[in-house]
C-alpha cells in the first residue's frame, strides 16, 4: 500500500508513524523523515533541561514504537519505507549529544543517515528478525549509536 494524505490523517498514529507527513517524500523518506527531525529539533530542545529532554526522548521512543506498530500493520509492512518515526526519535538523540555548530550536525545527519542505511550488526539482525514498532525503533537506536561513536571519534581526532 501507498499512503497518502488521507491514510496520513486517518489516526493520529499515523501522523506520528509517518514524521507529521516527512515519510510521504516520494523520495529517501528516510531522509526527508531525519531532515524533519534536524528542523523540529531547534523547536523543541529549549524547552527541556537535558535530563527532562531525555525523558522526552524515552516517551516519544515509546509513543513512536506503538505508533510504528499500528502504521506498520494498516500498511501490511512492519517497516515501510513511510513510516519515519524511526529516524525522527533516534536522531533528535544524536542531535542532543552533538558539538554545538551546523557543520558538527551535518557531520551527525551523515553519520546517522550511513548508519541507518548500513545497518550494522546488530542492527541488521533486528531489522531483519523483530518485525513490529519495538523492532522498527530500535535498529534505528542502534544507528544512532554508532554515529554518536563516529562522531566522538572524529571530535578527538578534531581536537586533538
Amino acid at each position: 500500500m501507498k499512503p497518502d494524505l488521507k491514510f496520513l490523517f486517518a489516526h493520529p498514529a499515523h501522523f506520528i508513524a509517518l514524521g507529521i507527513g516527512s515519510g510521504l517524500s516520494p523520495v529517501a523518506p528516510g531522509t526527508a523523515g531525519t531532515l524533519a527531525a534536524w528542523l523540529l529539533f531547534p523547536l523543541i530542545r529549549p524547552h527541556f533541561s537535558d535530563t527532562g529532554f531525555l525523558l522526552f526522548l524515552l516517551a516519544a521512543f515509546a509513543v513512536a514504537g506503538l505508533a510504528a506498530g499500528r502504521a506498520g500493520r494498516a500498511l501490511g509492512a512492519a517497516d515501510h519505507p513511510a513510516i519515519v518515526c524511526d529516524e525522527i526519535v533516534p536522531f533528535w538523540l544524536v542531535l542532543l549529544m552533538t558539538p554545538a555548530g551546523w557543520p558538527w550536525q551535518l557531520a551527525a545527519f551523515a553519520a546517522f543517515r550511513f548508519f541507518d542505511i548500513a545497518k550494522p550488526q546488530p542492527a541488521r539482525w533486528i531489522d531483519e528478525h523483530m518485525k513490529s514498532g519495538l523492532g522498527v525503533m530500535l535498529d534505528d537506536l542502534v544507528a544512532a549509536g554508532y554515529a554518536l561513536l563516529a562522531l566522538a571519534l572524529l571530535k578527538l581526532v578534531v581536537d586533538g
